[in-house]
């Protein structure tokens, strides 16, 4: 994996190609290692990860935690509500008072934007080395989210060997609160970088038409787009057109305590135009997976009974993909000072 070059990993807007390869390639080895009878790697020995989470989690901060454990990995957990923020400590200060302690890479989730960014900046100003891994910043990104739905897509549509080039001129649909997702941003990213092609449903009020020139230019500060072609994205206010000869179909969560204004009439409604469903996937025209990034609201984006269909529902399996996801970014990041 020498051609790593992500000191920090904070937007998939930097990944090229092989990039995405690198991962996908390294978290199917890590995957396989229950398998094996290996139950723990002793690549990150004397390596410590802080997870800094200043809004919560369960499958995102979970998982890294597991992760850097199987890499052997020392692992220091930061919870708000006990710690000097209530004082008035800035996230800054305490990110600088975990790398005092000899964080090695700081997994940072928050509900502002770009917050893991500034962190990582002001820690390469301040001559650290410590890498900033973004675990979700407001509506900007999910970095590993992203990739672990393109694993489980990958592997989905290629098990023997899954890797990006799976998702060449698949058609992958994303319903729901787009506005607010940061999970969606980094699908966008991710998804049409291994050539599929999106199509973004929900309601108006949560899909801007803005979303359909996504990636059509690299964010602001980043001066090239690594990839050559990009799949296309469109945008589908019909679920049902939407699932036409569609060939995955992902959930979002409508985010509830993002929403400010009046976005919705109400749930029943939602669930009716936008909710999945086995009988809305038949639009579809085939057998397609269905995924959602969690927690699921149940019985509003997907149906109890599609969401307890394992033959078809991958939620369960993007869950236990995230480990091997998680284990990848920080094999690689750490690879980077050894």
């Amino acid at each position: 994996m020498s051609n790593w070059t992500h000191q920090h990993i904070l937007d998939l807007a930097t990944f090229s190609k092989k990039d995405y390869f690198s991962v996908l390639e390294l978290a199917h080895r890590f995957k396989s290692l229950p398998n094996t009878g290996a139950r723990k790697l002793p690549a990150l020995q004397g390596k410590l990860v802080t997870t800094l989470f200043f809004e919560s989690s369960t499958r995102t901060r979970s998982s890294f935690e597991l992760a850097a454990r199987n890499l052997s990995a020392d692992v220091q957990s930061f919870s708000p509500s006990i710690s000097a923020l209530k004082k008035g400590e800035t996230p800054l200060d305490t990110a600088l008072t975990y790398v005092a302690m000899g964080a090695d890479i700081l997994v940072v989730r928050h509900s502002v934007s770009n917050v893991p960014e500034q962190l990582a900046k002001e820690l390469q100003h301040a001559g650290q080395r410590t890498a900033i891994l973004n675990g979700g910043d407001g509506l900007h990104s999910h970095p590993s989210q992203g990739l672990l739905d393109l694993y489980t897509l990958a592997n989905y549509f290629d098990p023997i060997n899954p890797n990006p080039d799976a998702l060449i001129g698949k058609r992958i649909v994303i319903v729901g609160d787009i506005l607010h997702s940061r999970v969606a941003r980094s699908n966008l990213w991710a998804l049409t970088a291994c050539g599929a092609d999106v199509t973004l449903c929900g309601p108006k009020s949560l899909l801007p038409e803005e979303f359909e020139a996504f990636v059509d230019h690299p964010p602001p500060g980043q001066k090239d787009d690594p990839i050559d072609k990009r799949g296309q994205i469109k945008i589908e206010y019909s679920l049902t057109k939407a699932l036409s000869k569609a060939d995955a179909v992902m959930a979002l969560r409508l985010q509830k305590e993002r929403m400010h204004q009046n976005y919705l009439t109400d749930l029943n409604s939602y669930h009716f135009e936008y909710g999945l469903t086995h009988e809305k996937l038949k639009y579809s025209g085939k057998l397609i997976p269905v995924l959602h990034p969690g927690p699921v609201n149940r019985g509003i984006e997907i149906s109890n009974d599609l969401l307890e269909d394992r033959s078809i529902c991958l939620v369960e399996k993007q869950v236990q993909n995230g480990i091997p996801i998680r284990m990848a970014l920080l094999y690689l990041i750490a690879a980077i000072d050894s």
